[in-house]
Parts: structure tokens; sequence; C-alpha cells
């Protein structure tokens, strides 16, 4: 079976590379009737496209000129050099393109490992692919069970259960301070990335009730908008943190914005109702000395990245489970391709074994004059008997390895000492 996957990703390739080779929604569609037109070798063929990487699993009639097709068409389709393709792709073959796309939809190999986007994302490359009837059984089967290989790691792992970004940190450690976030208040200080990831998660979290403040009011305003949320003036800010559960602050700011003495008042505003501060700026925002007052809680960008830190030891000892579940699940899928292959596989030497009885018995009947025939007939049964005996072991054992766990390499070492060609 000629299976493969040849691709880019955040590993391999820097951005404007992986920009290069990018597929939109609208070009999948055209670049598939192209390859269907173009390149006969591929038989089936699924794309994949995101920031981090861009493969394509094809099954192919022969392994070199199905990647050679491949990459003249990449480099033909997007005006890139060849050489600079070469150096940037990488190439699984069989067994190990389907270890690659099962740890793929299960987020092993994402940047961030155990993220839950990335099988939203190959779900609907297959979709594409299935709709332009690009997939068939092999593809079909392969993609279905890398949803399921997803759905067990997540099951019986904890991989995506610990914070491994710092505004996501944040964001779990206000669910352990205040457990239910959907009520509460926040006040984002500041705008820039992080604070706008922060506010991603919380909104993620039901958190409907949000104000943002920046230096620049029209920012604030810009951002607010698209948060649902209110902009406040950012020298007014002071006098609405009473309101606030939860303040997130990433400024710039070159000195303290909320002092020691600012929080007190503050929390003693809000009759000592627990209050939240995340400080993600560098210089801090948030003078040390508030995580000193009674029901105020204060994490530092440093206090955010030990949890991190923490968060990625548990999760990579999460990600060895989950290597373990995609190994046992590559070894089921071979298992399912052999069973496939094997009938095939008993044909084809069968064949092959009646031809050549049939060739040779005609040569030396026709150098035996004088036989009758019922000799004929006897001779003709005789090689027929001696060729069912002579492949009666093999089969019956290539039977038997072929449901074993090395099946694979079995089949195919069945089909090269009996030269019946390596199957598509």
């Amino acid at each position: 079976m000629n299976l493969i996957a040849l691709g880019v990703n955040h590993k391999t390739a820097p951005v404007e590379v992986r920009e290069k080779l990018a597929f939109t929604g609208t070009d999948i569609g055209e670049t598939i009737a192209l390859m269907k037109a173009k390149a006969p070798e591929i038989l089936e063929e699924v794309i994949l496209s995101t920031c981090n990487r861009v493969e394509i699993y094809a099954r192919v009639t022969d392994v070199r000129l199905g990647v050679e097709a491949l990459k003249k068409f990449l480099c033909e389709y997007h005006e890139i050099d060849r050489e600079t393709l070469d150096k940037s792709t990488y190439l699984y073959l069989l067994e190990d393109a389907i270890e690659h796309l099962f740890k793929v939809s299960s987020s092993l190999d994402s940047m961030v490992v155990g993220e839950p986007q990335i099988l939203g994302q190959v779900k609907d490359a297959y979709r594409a692919a299935r709709e332009l009837s690009a997939t068939g059984s092999i593809l079909n089967n392969l993609f279905e069970r890398s949803f399921n290989v997803a759905k067990k790691v997540r099951t019986e792992t904890a991989i995506a259960e610990n914070a491994v970004s710092v505004s996501y940190a944040a964001v779990e450690l206000a669910k352990k301070i205040f457990d239910d976030l959907s009520d509460k208040v926040v006040m984002l200080v500041g705008a820039g990335e992080m604070i706008e990831i922060a506010a991603k998660h919380l909104v993620a979290q039901g958190v409907d009730n949000i104000m943002v403040t920046n230096r620049t009011y029209e920012r604030a305003v810009e951002f607010a908008r698209k948060l649902n949320g209110e902009a406040i003036g950012f020298d007014s800010f002071y006098e609405e943190l009473n309101r606030c559960d939860i303040v997130i602050t990433s400024t710039g700011a070159p000195r303290f914005i909320i002092r020691k003495e600012l929080a007190a008042k503050v929390i003693q505003e809000r009759h000592h109702r627990a209050m939240f501060f995340i400080d993600i700026a560098v210089p801090r925002d948030i003078e040390p000395s508030v995580n000193e007052i009674e029901n105020c809680y204060l994490y530092d960008i440093d206090d955010l990245q030990n949890v991190v830190a923490a968060n990625m030891v548990e999760r990579d000892k999460e990600a060895k489970k989950a290597e373990k579940i995609v190994q046992s699940e590559v070894s089921q899928f071979l298992l399912w391709l052999d069973h496939l292959e094997v009938a095939p596989s008993i044909v084809a030497l069968k064949d092959k074994a009646e031809n050549i009885r049939k060739s040779e018995l005609e040569k030396t009947l026709g150098k035996l004059n004088g036989l009758s025939n019922k000799d004929r007939e006897a001779v003709d049964r005789l090689t027929s008997s001696i060729v069912n005996k002579v492949l009666h072991p093999p089969i019956v054992n290539v039977k038997k390895v072929a449901e074993t766990k090395d099946g694979h390499t079995y089949l195919k070492a069945f089909r090269r000492l009996f030269d019946l060609g390596d199957g598509d």
C-alpha cells in the first residue's frame, strides 16, 4: 500500500516558506482538480493547510513517481524553487505516514502539545477532500481512524488539562480562586497581544462583563467592541476598580500603575471580597506588596511562567502515554491494511503459478507425440496438483502472519519473494 505524507511545518520551514506553500479554502478545490488532471499517479489525497503546517496525505500508484508529481506540482502552483522546497519538506511512507497523521490529529505534533484546534482543522481538510471526491476507502478509513485516536488520547490522558501559555495559565488560576468566572467583572489594562489572548480565554469561560482601558482611548474602544465590553478612560480607570473581580495589566509603563495603598482602598470598598490581579507586564505594573493584602491575589509574569513550566512537565508525561496509544492504533490500522492486501496477494500468486504451469505444460505436451487425450488430462491434473501442494504452505502461513503485528512486513516480503509487485 503506497501511502505517503509530504509536508512542511513550524519545525522544518520558516513562516515565509509556509506562507508561500499555504492553501486557502478556495484554493483546495482548484488544487485537487489540477492534481487529478496532471498527476494520475495520485489516487487519493487530502490537503491540510494551517498557519503552522502544509501537508498532503496521498495514496499513490508508485512512491517515487507520486512524490515527484506532488513536489513538481507544489513548485509550479506556488512558484517556489525546488531547492527551497526540498530543504523544507519531510516525507513519511506508509507506517510512518499513518503515525504522523495520528500524532497531528492528537496534537502531539503541534507547536503547543495538547492544543485543541488542530483536530478541527484536520476534520475540515478531510471533509473538503471527500466532498471533492478526492478520497477513497483507504484515506476515508485512515482519517476517520485518526479522529477516533484523537478522541481516545483526550479521553485517556490529561494532555490538554494543563495550561501551557502564560495567558491561559492566568485564566486557569482565576478559575481556581473563583470557580465560576461567568458572573465576574474583568478589567483589562492595556491592549497587547497577551491581554488579547487572555481575553479570548475569559470569554470562552463565559465572562461577558469586561472593561477595557488603554492610554490610547481609541484603542480601548476598538478592543472593547471586539469583546462586547466597555471602554474606560485611562485617567479614570482607578475609580472603576472596586467593581472588578479580576484585573489583568500589560501596559509597558515605566513604574507601577497600581500600588498597595490603592489596592487596599479598593478591597475595603469591596467589603473585602476577593480580587485577583494578573500582571503580565515587563516592567511590572502592580506593586508586589499588593499580594500582602488579605483577599488580594497577585501573580506576575514569573509566577505564571513557573506555572507553565510545571504544567509542561505534566503535559510531557501525558504525551508519553498518548504516544503509546498512537503506536497501538497504528498497528491496528496496519492490520486492517494487511487484511485488505492478503487476498489480492494470494490471488496474484495463484494466477502467476497457473500461468507458468499452463505455459510449461503446453511446451512439454507439444514435444510429446502420441499421447491420448486421457493421458494429457492426467498430466494436466498432475501438474495442477503439484502447484497447489507447493503453494499451500506459503498461502496458509501468509494468512496467519497477516493477523500479527508484523503482518505488513511479512506480506511485503511475501510479495517480493514471489515477485508479485508492491501493490498500491
